[in-house]
């Protein structure tokens, strides 16, 4: 599970600008009957109903302050809900949920406007029990119709992502003013109770005489710990604490959300890091292996005004790849996309480009007990073989690999097993062009990013490929554009990132069904329409088990792998930081995120900053 499109939460920064931030996945509702204070699925809940902070919150965070990060490009709409426009960071921050994730198990979520939560014995239907005191900022209560009005307006005319992502909620009806019951039409989806607290709930009495698809940069209203502040369109966005924040002192909020958030808008990431420098920004969370080697040699980092850490990265990893845009018929055979594989050479990137921090991405569940090992066996195997005769024979008797070369740059071996698999796909190299033997086209890419850091890459990749007569066209285009572009999957390659935690669910529809091949906005990028991972989707939504769960997780990677949709890039262990050194942060960090809205400015440390 995950939370809505474009949400851009403070406590998972990505790892590169403008990605999406991400809570744990929690994957459905315990068979406990009665109104709960929280839910999970594969055993008991960490926190009881009478507990008074996360372990990995400080009760004794100071409120104040303020932290300054870095946005990329521009936006142009304070609404972080609709597919039309480029939102503000942060914006979702504005707004509060039915139920917080924690941050240290996989399953467990909490009531926030929710007092209690009750999973129908069916488990057709769950009830919410709002809290008597959540109000708006305007001070107006926060009703059972409220949550009702915005389930509905995100479906009807939320980005597409919120229809697909809550497909199977069939309904949602205000029982009184402090209930809200939502169906559902599938009742052995035990996740369905826990993805619908995730409702971002705005106030119906704001937008009655206001056209919510239409993109603004009004300071909407909202009912979170955070209201929006000053406004400088495309520039710059400032959101406030609330003082008075009704939340404040719940248990899912204790040391959390300390300090106003202002986010400046650079044209790149190489920008961003001149303004660490400078002073203009407090955190950054660098990305580039090359500046984390050879850029961190300034002088407020000598003088110890600014803090540079590598905090270990327990969470499952986002998965970073070049993808192949499917809908385009020269990356339908599958010969082609595994020749393509051969011409990457990430061991000689690592040693000259990475200085040797980065390790090979291996999976769509890196780092993870989901991760596809060896070959496949037990209940995964069961899963995998009735589609035996649809998969590639090696995958029952071969672990997975890519192409490892051995760093000279050499890869001569490596192009001419490339040259044979493109050749069986019906291409071969015609007067020192890459031709297609049917048609004559030229087999050409173009790549397309928003990101000037990744040119090396490419520029390196692109020289493999000229040598097998492949012609690769880099365009740096702007943020805008390059989201549209996606969007509208209008691209050859672009580099993607997937996801994923601990616990896989519905979003996993989004990323790989076909049933979102041709929806505008999917995060389906690929393109992928695969019947045996369609039918391997619906497994691990249902599963019953974390064993289940598992098994199911590990056959979806083990296909998503060995059909090559994409071309798998790197990861960093750990989370590299640099930070103005005037915050502080508990000494429990969670496991599953970097848990950035739980730390909080120290006053002595800002004063001797000043000094």
């Amino acid at each position: 599970m995950i939370p809505m499109p474009r949400v851009h939460r403070l406590y998972r920064i990505g790892t590169i600008a403008g990605m999406l931030a991400i809570a744990p996945v929690l994957a459905g509702a315990e068979t406990v009957s009665g109104p709960r204070h929280g839910v999970s699925i594969f055993g008991d809940l960490k926190y009881g109903p009478d507990f008074e902070h996360f372990d990995y919150a400080d009760p004794a965070a100071i409120k104040g302050g303020s932290m300054t990060l870095a946005g990329l490009g521009t936006y142009d709409s304070t609404n972080p809900f609709l597919l039309k426009g480029t939102p503000a960071f942060g914006a979702a921050n504005v707004y509060d949920t039915l139920m917080v994730s924690s941050l240290d198990e996989s399953s467990g979520s909490y009531g926030l406007l929710a007092e209690s939560i009750e999973v129908a014995e069916d488990k057709g239907s769950v009830t919410f029990t709002l809290r008597p005191e959540a109000v708006f900022h305007d001070g107006h209560p926060v009703d059972a119709e409220d949550v009702v009005w915005s389930f509905e307006t995100l479906m009807s005319e939320g980005h597409p992502q919120y229809r697909n992502y809550w497909t199977a909620v069939s309904g949602a009806e205000a029982i009184d003013e402090r209930t809200v019951r939502f169906t559902f039409s599938e009742s052995d989806n035990p996740e369905l109770p826990v993805i619908i607290g995730q409702v971002p709930v705005m106030p119906s009495h704001f937008w009655k005489d206001r056209e919510f698809g239409k993109t603004t940069l009004d300071p909407l209203l909202g009912g979170g710990a955070y209201r929006f502040g000053t406004i400088d369109a495309g520039r710059s966005i400032v959101y406030e604490v609330v003082d008075d924040y009704w939340g404040r002192d719940l248990p899912v909020n204790v040391g959390r959300n300390n300090f106003d958030l202002r986010y400046d808008y650079y044209r790149d990431t190489t920008v961003g890091l001149e303004a660490l420098k400078a002073g203009d920004l407090d955190f950054r969370l660098e990305n580039i292996a090359r500046n984390w080697a050879t850029a961190y040699d300034f002088p407020a980092l000598a003088e110890g005004r600014v803090v540079r850490e590598e905090l270990p990265d327990e969470s499952t990893q986002l998965t970073q790849a070049y993808v192949f845009n499917l809908r385009d018929p020269k990356f339908g055979d599958q010969r082609v996309r595994r020749a393509l594989a051969y011409t990457f050479d990430f061991e000689w990137l690592n040693i000259n480009l990475f200085h040797g921090s980065y390790e090979r991405t291996m999976s769509y569940f890196q780092n993870s007990d989901m991760q596809a090992t060896g070959i496949p066996e037990g209940r995964e195997l069961e899963i995998l073989e009735p589609f035996r005769d649809r998969l590639p024979e090696a995958l029952f008797t071969e672990a997975y690999s890519l192409p490892v070369m051995d760093g000279s740059g050499n890869i001569r071996r490596e192009l001419r097993e490339a040259i044979q698999l493109f050749k069986a796909a019906g291409w071969e190299v015609q007067d020192g062009t890459m031709t297609d033997v049917e048609t004559g086209e030229p087999f050409t890419l173009e790549v397309i990013t928003a990101q000037p850091g990744t040119e090396k890459i490419a520029l390196t990749w692109k020289k493999n490929l000229e040598r097998l007569g492949i012609a690769l066209d880099l365009r740096i285009i702007d943020s805008a554009q390059y989201q549209k572009r996606v969007e509208d999957f209008d691209f050859d390659v672009i580099t993607h990132l997937w996801a994923q935690t601990d616990s896989p669910g519905n979003e996993q529809y989004d990323y790989w069904h076909s049933r979102n091949v041709d929806v505008p906005g999917s995060r389906n990028v690929a393109g992928i329409g695969d019947p045996v991972i369609d039918a391997i989707i619906p497994i691990i939504v249902r599963a019953t088990s974390r064993e289940e769960q598992v098994a199911a997780t590990k056959a979806l990677d083990r296909v998503l792998l060995w059909r090559d949709f994409t071309l798998m890039q790197y990861f960093s262990p750990s989370n590299r930081v640099a930070y103005a050194n005037k915050f502080s942060r508990p000494e429990i960090a969670p496991r599953n995120a970097l848990g950035l809205e739980f730390w909080w400015v120290d006053p002595d440390k800002e004063a001797a900053l000043a000094r």
